[in-house]
């Protein structure tokens, strides 16, 4: 009985970040955080964008009211944009947005969030991250420099934690790489690759098209899952042998993935030093609360088939145990780049 208990727990643990990629294919729309834009284009006259997040193809129960002052308040019918549900109106907001409220109906029902983006009289732009238990706020007369750090620093954190690609690379490498002072060299390599790219993309500097980047960060997961199958062969690659200059080389292009999100929300023209690098520090700290967490996992298992010896070489549950987790996250991988390629 206990060898099967640990046996089940095994698979559980080496089998999670399959499971959770699938789950996050299946049910991604209903995973991203609804976007409110309120774009001033004329005097007191505003361009409205709200992107409704979908589950199963159905809108979730949310819509946005704008302060009492605009006229309209709320949206009309919305299109599918195969991301979301899209509404664009304009609204007449005498005086401006400042001193009203923006609320999202229904969102304390929900698990998602809202980004509302907005400008000011003045033309300065300005982020609020709205929640389930926060679903409204009175726009400010001046923006808060703590408020961008706030915003965009959550924004980061669930970016990262939200992008199961970019989470399977990063542990299709710790299974790769062995030794502390090697693990720490390839994720700062990783890290600081993405930064570059996130702050060049997101500036405007550099420019790089959206769906063929997904393809290939999708086919640098495929790569490095199958450098760890062939090192545990014996044919150690090239990842395993600078694991360094692989997470950087891919780094680079998983950074332009971050910044089409950033790009997407925008940055508060006041604010852009400090928005961009909140943002990358948001992303960074759920690296590392990711990383932290397969640690504990990896530390888990190893203490389970110590005690229960499954991974013997000798034995066949313990080989294919081993083979596992990069098959289950290269077949994952191709089917992204499948399904990226076909999307072009």
């Amino acid at each position: 009985m206990i060898a099967r208990a640990g046996r089940l727990a095994l698979v559980l643990i080496i089998t999670l970040a399959g499971v959770l990629g699938f789950s996050a294919t299946a049910l991604g729309h209903a995973l991203q955080p609804g976007y409110l834009e309120l774009r001033l284009i004329d005097r007191d006259l505003y361009a409205v964008l709200w992107k409704v997040p979908a589950t199963n193809g159905r809108p979730l129960a949310i819509s946005a009211q704008l302060p009492e002052s605009c006229d309209p308040r709320t949206p009309g019918a919305s299109n599918w944009d195969g991301m979301a549900h899209v509404t664009r109106w304009t609204a007449k907001c005498p005086g401006g947005l400042e001193g009203g409220v923006i609320h999202i109906e229904g969102l304390d029902r929900t698990s998602t969030d809202v980004l509302v983006r907005f400008d000011f009289s003045d033309g300065e732009n300005h982020a609020h991250r709205l929640t389930a238990s926060d679903p409204s706020f009175t726009v400010p007369i001046q923006p808060g420099r703590l408020d961008v750090v706030q915003t965009y620093s959550l924004l980061g954190v669930k970016h990262i934690l939200l992008g199961i690609d970019h989470l399977l690379f990063v542990l299709a490498l710790l299974l790769l790489v062995k030794g502390t002072l090697r693990i720490i060299a390839t994720v700062t390599a990783f890290t600081l690759a993405h930064s570059l790219t996130l702050a060049g993309a997101t500036l405007g500097f550099v420019h790089m098209p959206g769906p063929p980047i997904e393809a290939v960060i999708a086919l640098s997961i495929v790569f490095v899952a199958a450098e760890i199958i062939h090192g545990r062969r014996g044919n150690p690659g090239l990842t395993e042998r600078y694991p360094w200059l692989v997470a950087f080389t891919f780094g680079l292009l998983h950074g332009f993935g971050f910044a089409s999100a950033l790009t997407e929300v925008g940055l508060p023209q006041s604010s852009i030093p400090i928005a961009l690098l909140f943002f990358n520090v948001g992303v960074e700290i759920g690296q590392l609360l990711f990383i932290a967490c397969m640690f504990a996992l990896f530390a888990l298992t190893a203490r389970i088939t110590r005690r229960i010896e499954l991974l013997q070489q000798d034995r066949p549950w313990g080989i294919w145990a081993r083979a596992l987790p990069p098959y289950a996250i290269g077949s994952l991988a191709v089917f992204w780049l499948i399904q990226r390629i076909a999307a072009f």
